[in-house]
């Protein structure tokens, strides 16, 4: 019998800690487990690796983008908001991890404002050797017609850009937002600190 870790009794700082200490041996069958070992209970990211659904999907830049980002994982210091670790594989089709892909991240913050003159809520950091990723930083706010979400842009070493954007489950705006997309929700579970928010991209 598989035993489920309520994550809701750990920081963010002890789960990313034991992520990436044990590979996910000491948590088991949950959100922080690795694609392979995903179940009915710990939601694995859309759209599986292997499956025949393909890869992630592709969504707008939209205008906000910045060029030249800084390589930074930690936004929590750019300003306040409800705290959010964002974590996850990039892979490809096969399941095979990808090292060492670019993944940018960028977002409002928690008034449904971008920086568009520094880089406060930008940044981008490199999948490790087993191509994991984690990001610090805050639930974005809505802003007009759009429901509170994440740009992401994944550049592999070898490979062609993908651009999407991710969505947060259950918020009432999601079904208004005309470029909401079901397949772009994360899996989002509480933290003794915050929430601990999973996505795996799939690339082709």
């Amino acid at each position: 019998m598989t035993t489920h870790l309520d994550l809701s009794s750990l920081s963010r700082r002890s789960a990313i800690k034991g992520w990436f200490a044990t590979g996910a041996a000491i948590i088991g069958h949950t959100i922080l487990a690795p694609a392979a070992h995903a179940s009915d209970t710990t939601l694995p990211a859309t759209p599986a690796c292997g499956e025949d659904i393909g890869p992630t999907r592709s969504m707008t830049e939209g205008p906000f983008y910045s060029q030249n980002p800084p390589e930074k994982r930690n936004f929590r210091t750019d300003t306040d908001g409800s705290p959010v670790t964002l974590i996850g594989y990039v892979l490809s089709t096969t399941c095979t991890p990808i090292t060492n892909a670019i993944v940018d991240l960028w977002h409002a913050d928690a008034n449904g404002r971008y920086d568009n003159q520094g880089f406060s809520m930008r940044g981008y950091q490199r999948t490790d050797a087993q191509g994991r990723y984690y990001f610090d930083t805050i639930r974005p706010a809505e802003y007009a017609g759009r429901t509170p979400h994440y740009h992401i842009k994944i550049t592999p070493p070898n490979g062609p850009t993908l651009t999407t954007q991710l969505y947060f489950p259950e918020e009432p705006r999601n079904e208004l937002d005309h470029l909401f997309d079901s397949a772009l929700l994360m899996n989002m579970r509480p933290a003794s600190d915050g929430e601990i928010g999973r996505f795996d991209f799939v690339l082709a």
